[in-house]
């Protein structure tokens, strides 16, 4: 049998692998079809060899737009019991990908569990878990410590990890000269840029990149590029910091390619609807189609306790113009950890964008279900209703706490419903309104 290290290597060597049949069988593709897709990088199979249990999803702006949830624990929220049960409610709306994103407590256990138990695939930051890890200030840690920390989470089996390579020590003289609203505000991206403040060295995740490439091909791990720069607020969007981290993204792409790693790319952030579109096609040009994955687009930055809103709007431009990953916002975004109903919120309003999206950019088969609907509307028949419902919990509910006089209408319309009179009339019957 001939030996392959990463999904990539595959498919350059024209290897069919079980992931790659069982992702191109999802996305009523041939092997024949997504292969070469896989193969230029323009698709992404994150699926570490020791995550055994994965459900392999294919990433690509060719193919089904796919979600992650962030999920983890705080030190103010520190149940690890009720973030597994977000997990599995997450996987249960149909979540493709779960970043744990913990920052409190013994990480270690709860990120084996996962990829122990999850189907979807598995996102970490390392640089979050550092800290955690060696339980030790920011300043005290070495270029070896954060690297020790990507093969940890390479070993315990996580699907892809973002890394923010991007930022190096030009970035801190950018970010002091642009004078940004909001400065940086990425978490992994505003430990990396602290850390070089403090120690006067490179970051270490762009100084030792071609090690990091070595680690994420042994375990086929993606290496998803974070974007330490991007916007936080409108008035940062598109501007030179995010633009110049972008170009250096593109490059390190390229060299992760020559070594058979797959690889996404991270983008914005808050955005003003007119820009999501053109930074779409930007991305895809400066990084050579490799898949984008993006937080919202937030639109607007006024509506904290709704960004799930705000973000389905820009998600649904963005894939639509290019994304392949949404990465949910919950109403909690900028507020709080987010509880159970915050994740199925959050869940909700992504699939909702990238469903629109899909159907806007002719993925096969994602309009199939909206004409099953159309026609069970039709007939008004509710059971079938139910069956193509994006949530058919809640829709069942406020049906049913607002039951209409007559059975096969709602309460809304009752007799005057238009589909009843049109039904009726079309089938020569008498139309009793009164």
């Amino acid at each position: 049998m001939t030996e392959y290290a990463t999904q990539m290597e595959a498919a350059r060597k024209g290897i069919i692998t079980k992931e790659l049949e069982a992702v191109a069988k999802d996305e009523l593709m041939t092997v024949d079809e997504l292969m070469p897709l896989v193969a230029s990088g323009k698709v992404v199979i994150c699926a570490n060899k020791k995550h055994t249990c994965i459900k392999p999803q294919g990433i690509g702006s060719m193919l089904k737009t796919k979600i992650n949830v962030n999920l983890g624990v705080s030190r103010d929220k520190a149940n690890y019991d009720e973030e597994m049960k977000k997990v599995m409610e997450a996987v249960k709306l149909g979540a493709h990908a779960i970043m744990d994103l913990s920052s409190h407590g013994d990480t270690v256990p709860f990120r084996r569990k996962l990829t122990s138990e999850c189907p979807a695939m598995i996102g970490t930051v390392p640089v979050y878990d550092s800290v955690i890890h060696y339980q030790r200030d920011l300043a005290t840690l070495t270029a070896k410590d954060f690297i020790d920390v990507v093969r940890l989470h390479a070993e315990d089996g996580v699907d892809f990890v973002t890394l923010h390579c991007g930022i190096t020590r030009k970035t801190i003289e950018q970010i002091k000269k642009h004078k940004r609203t909001m400065n940086i505000v990425s978490r992994g991206g505003s430990l990396v840029f602290a850390w070089m403040c403090m120690t006067g060295e490179e970051n270490p995740f762009y100084e030792y990149y071609d090690e990091i490439l070595d680690i994420c091909r042994e375990y086929d791990m993606t290496i998803s590029l974070g974007d330490a720069c991007r916007p936080g607020c409108l008035a940062d969007a598109s501007d030179v910091c995010q633009i110049e981290e972008l170009v250096r993204l593109g490059e390190l792409t390229k060299r992760a390619w020559e070594k058979d790693v797959q690889v996404m790319v991270e983008g914005p952030g808050h955005m003003p609807l007119d820009q999501i579109e053109a930074n779409m096609k930007l991305q895809s040009t400066i990084c050579m189609g490799a898949p984008f994955y993006v937080l919202g687009p937030l639109v607007t930055d006024i509506a904290p306790g709704y960004d799930h809103i705000t973000s389905a709007i820009g998600g649904a431009i963005a894939a639509a113009s290019g994304a392949a990953f949404l990465c949910y916002v919950t109403p909690a975004e900028h507020l709080a950890l987010p509880n159970l109903d915050d994740v199925k919120q959050g869940i909700i309003a992504s699939k909702i964008a990238a469903h629109a999206a899909d159907i806007a950019k002719g993925v096969r088969g994602a309009r199939d279900i909206d004409d099953k609907m159309a026609r069970a509307r039709q007939k008004l028949d509710w059971e079938e209703q139910w069956m193509y419902c994006i949530d058919p919990e809640t829709a069942k509910m406020i049906r049913e706490s607002r039951s209409p006089e007559f059975e096969e209408t709602c309460s809304m319309c009752g007799k005057f419903c238009a589909v009843r009179s049109m039904n009726k009339a079309l089938a020569g019957e008498y139309i009793d309104i009164l």
